[in-house]
């Protein structure tokens, strides 16, 4: 593997560059990333967020980041090979703008994959925990797995996030191990996406810390 992108996450200097969608707001109380969201759960998809890193990657990679769930319910995203539908760099300013509900996300002016990795927004999902991946445009499910991950009151973190993209197969583990596995064969939603940028998104009232994204080639 070769490094692309190292970030700890652990300072206000460490996010230049990054585009926050939503009224959310970024502090370092334990010396990592800590994301919430300023507005009420009751404000539904308004008051949810998402955290663009600004560098664009290649198709094969692995993305890797250290998560700890501080407060819940709530859920958990990343967003990644995230592209305009016209092959537009996710900044462009052409496209439509994003503040947050996730409608302009899986049925806006994007292309993306999204793992949902922290399902804790409703009963349904705090009974059964689960992994999703999807795909957009379109919000695909197209491979689900179990969910290691205990709730705010047990957890101590970090927990180790993984994703691998290769030829098309996405693997999606954490601390080793593995949730789910699925290959792109384009038969879903058009071809397998190929590189871009990820994000971090959030579902209040959840609050989650991060550290160390780190972004490697095969």
């Amino acid at each position: 593997m070769t490094e692309l992108y190292s970030n700890p996450l652990a300072t206000p200097d460490d996010l230049a560059g990054f585009r926050l969608e939503g009224d959310g707001a970024t502090s370092f109380p334990q010396g990592r990333l800590r994301l919430e969201s300023l507005r009420p759960p009751s404000d539904g998809q308004a008051a949810n967020l998402v955290l663009w890193c600004p560098e664009e990657f290649p198709a094969d990679v692995r993305i890797e980041w250290d998560f700890w769930p501080v407060r819940e319910p709530g859920l958990a995203i990343m967003f990644f090979h995230a592209r305009g539908r016209n092959g537009a760099d996710l900044f462009d300013p052409g496209l439509a703008p994003r503040t947050g509900p996730y409608d302009q996300y899986h049925h806006g002016d994007i292309d993306a994959y999204h793992v949902s990795y922290f399902r804790r927004m409703w009963a349904s999902e705090r009974a059964l925990h689960t992994c999703n991946l999807r795909k957009s445009h379109g919000f695909h499910l197209v491979a689900q797995g179990p969910d290691p991950l205990p709730a705010v009151l047990d957890a101590e973190g970090p927990y180790a996030m993984r994703l691998e993209v290769e030829a098309g197969t996405i693997t999606f583990s954490v601390n080793d191990l593995v949730s789910f596995r699925w290959a792109d064969d384009g038969s879903i939603g058009g071809p397998a996406l190929a590189g871009g940028k990820v994000g971090f998104r959030q579902m209040a009232p959840l609050i989650g810390e991060y550290a160390n994204l780190r972004v490697s080639r095969h």
